[in-house]
C-alpha cells in the first residue's frame, strides 16, 4: 500500500477520484493500492512556555526572550483523533516505507 497525505480534506478526495482510493474508512479512503489521509489544521504545534520552565506560566518581561535548547511539542487538542488516524496509517506494515537518502551540503 502506498499512503498518500494530502493538506485538507478536499484535496485528498481530488487526489483519492484520481488514483482510485473509493473506499471511505473513518479519516481516510483507501483502494487500488492506495490510502489517502488528510491533514486538519494543525496536528502538532509548539508546547506552552511553561511546559519548560514553570516560573513561564506567567509572562515576565525579564524572562522574555524564551529560547530553549530543545523545542517541545504536543498533538493538538482539536485534531488529535485525525493525528491518531495518521499515525495508525503510518505505522501499518502493509504500508510502503519511502527510501530517503539525504545529502547535506
Amino acid at each position: 500500500m502506498k499512503l498518500v497525505i494530502a493538506e485538507k480534506p478536499s484535496v485528498a478526495q481530488s487526489l483519492a477520484r484520481v488514483i482510485g482510493a473509493t473506499k471511505r474508512q473513518d479519516g481516510y479512503l483507501e483502494g487500488n493500492g492506495y490510502l489517502v489521509s488528510w491533514c486538519v489544521g494543525h496536528l502538532v504545534e509548539l508546547s506552552a512556555p511553561e511546559r519548560y520552565d514553570e516560573r513561564f506560566a506567567k509572562w515576565r518581561l525579564e524572562d522574555l526572550p524564551i529560547l530553549p535548547e530543545r523545542f517541545l511539542y504536543e498533538v493538538s487538542a482539536g485534531t488529535s483523533k485525525q493525528y491518531q488516524i495518521l499515525k495508525g496509517l503510518m505505522e501499518r506494515p502493509d504500508v510502503e516505507k519511502p527510501k530517503i537518502n539525504l545529502r547535506y551540503r
